[in-house]
């Protein structure tokens, strides 16, 4: 039978995992890690492709040699979305990329949301309102800051459409990935001519056409097959951004699902036969990787959070879990806004991190541990709330990241959430996902009718050992922490400009 290989390239490595489809067992898996460009003003975040690259084919080697290679028909890369990866004519990289988490771009993001007549006309004709997150106000910030490298400009891709470059030696780009780039319409699933217009007219021509997410940009490159030993015929899938391969591999492909991903960011999404589109911009309004829509809200700060609270004592996480575990829900009234890395729903790009109610007694790794994981939770929460409220309601909630593998982290999200939550048996959910579009790309170019739900319910399965249920008095206690929090960020969203002045003098 058939094996499939996954590939996820985030912001910290690059992993793979082989799927024997036929099993639904992972038979191998790897990772390689790569670094954020050090020295960077305060906002700028950015990474060398050449890191992703050599990441990808150093996992992609060590998978094939733990399996049988001739069984490979298909890879599927996801990779972390909104990047900005330039290139010139020779697809050559102009710059380093810069990247979800970059901040720089406030300006360009008030320019554009100018020429596009405003926030609420922005998400009219695109969906989506301008954020600094998006791959559009990088492009312009590379317009308005590096004039010479733009105009070497000609081909514009996304990480793990670069990945696909790499593999494959074409341009491509797919709906789900390409709706987070602020230049869709991702009602239509085509480009925006306005907000091409917004940034450059000559911009449309250095953008692939959106394909279909069961298409394929080409077969493996002949001189990487020989390099990873595996056949010349293998198909690359379209793949697509971490959170659409992450839907797949959660098996959120229908109406009902809702995941949480609890990495670097975190992200709350569910599967949508329709466009859900917030106009108040909160809520991203993203198109699947599968043909559907993805609704869905991300916060920037998550384990990084954690983290610096683990770092900062030394502990290991079994440790840190210790501590928290021995403290009450609530903290003894330790609240901390995790704006560490600004934030982007609620977007406030310029915000910054914030602890109410330290007291000697709440001056400790447990009470200090045990906000940073309410803390970002209930960040979550706030676009979980605007989720609800446009018609996406959870019942249960499958979880994946770093901060899903703690115990007491899972029943503080399902005590906040208000609903039970769940781990998967796979904890590589975006790089599954990716080995299981692969299968569906390859099973409609042989003239299948396999449906991506189909083979995500063959491959899919929670964790029931991890899986906790919401406590009444705990969910209660959280509402009022809640409010707190939500007051706390509203009252300070005009203090952090300055605070961000005062912090660079």
């Amino acid at each position: 039978m058939s094996l499939f290989i996954g590939v996820d390239s985030g912001t910290q490595s690059v992993k793979a995992v082989a799927l024997d489809l036929a099993t639904g067992r992972t038979m191998a898996e790897a990772r390689a890690p790569h670094r954020l460009i050090g020295g960077l003003p305060a906002g700028h975040m950015e990474q060398h492709p050449a890191d992703w690259t050599a990441a990808l084919d150093d996992v992609l080697t060590r998978v094939a040699a733990e399996i049988d290679r001739g069984r490979v028909r298909g890879i599927g890369v996801s990779g972390q979305q909104h990047g900005f990866v330039p290139l010139d004519a020779d697809g050559r990289v102009i710059r380093p990329a810069k990247l979800w988490c970059d901040t720089s771009t406030v300006a360009e993001c008030a320019l554009l949301t100018r020429k596009l007549g405003g926030a609420k006309a922005a998400i009219r004709r695109t969906g989506n309102p301008v954020l600094p997150g998006y791959t559009a106000p990088k492009i312009l910030w590379l317009k308005r800051h590096e004039p010479e490298n733009y105009r070497r400009l000609r081909h514009v891709l996304l990480p793990h459409d670069y990945l696909n470059f790499h593999l494959t030696g074409h341009y491509f780009m797919e709906a789900g990935d390409a709706s987070g780039t602020g230049l869709m319409d991702v009602r239509r699933r085509t480009w925006s001519a306005e907000a091409i217009r917004a940034i450059d007219r000559n911009l449309a021509d250095f953008l692939p056409p959106i394909s279909a997410s069961d298409e394929s940009p080409g077969l493996l490159r002949p001189e990487l097959a020989a390099k990873y030993g595996l056949p010349r015929e293998v198909v690359v899938s379209a793949g697509g951004g971490d959170n659409m391969m992450g839907a797949i591999g959660t098996g959120n492909v229908a109406p009902g699902v809702v995941t949480a991903s609890f990495g670097t960011s975190g992200t709350i999404y569910a599967c949508a036969h329709e466009p859900i589109v917030d106009p108040n911009g909160e809520i991203a309004a993203f198109c699947s990787s599968t043909g559907a829509w993805l609704p869905l809200l991300c916060t920037m700060n998550v384990t990084g959070v954690t983290e610096q609270i683990r770092a900062l004592f030394g502990y290991e996480h079994v440790a840190l879990d210790t501590v928290v575990e021995a403290v009450p829900p609530g903290a003894g009234g330790l609240v901390l806004l995790p704006y560490l890395s600004g934030e982007r729903t609620p977007n406030v790009p310029e915000g910054s991190g914030t602890l109410l109610g330290l007291t000697h007694a709440t001056f400790t790794a447990g009470h200090l541990g045990r906000a940073a994981m309410e803390g970002v939770t209930l960040g979550m929460n706030h676009g979980l709330r605007r989720l609800a409220e446009l018609g996406v309601k959870a019942r249960e909630i499958r979880v994946t990241g770093g901060g899903a593998r703690s115990p007491v982290w899972r029943q503080i999200m399902a005590d906040i959430f208000g609903v039970p939550v769940v781990g998967m048996m796979e904890e590589e959910g975006a790089a599954l996902g990716a080995a299981l579009q692969a299968a569906w790309c390859v099973a409609r170019r042989d003239g299948q009718k396999a449906g991506i739900a189909e083979l995500a319910k063959r491959v899919v399965r929670p964790d029931e050992t991890t899986r906790c249920r919401p406590d009444r008095k705990r969910v209660q206690r959280y509402r009022e922490i809640q409010a707190v929090q939500d007051q706390l960020s509203e009252t300070l969203r005009d203090i952090f400009p300055a605070q961000r002045k005062l912090a660079a003098e």
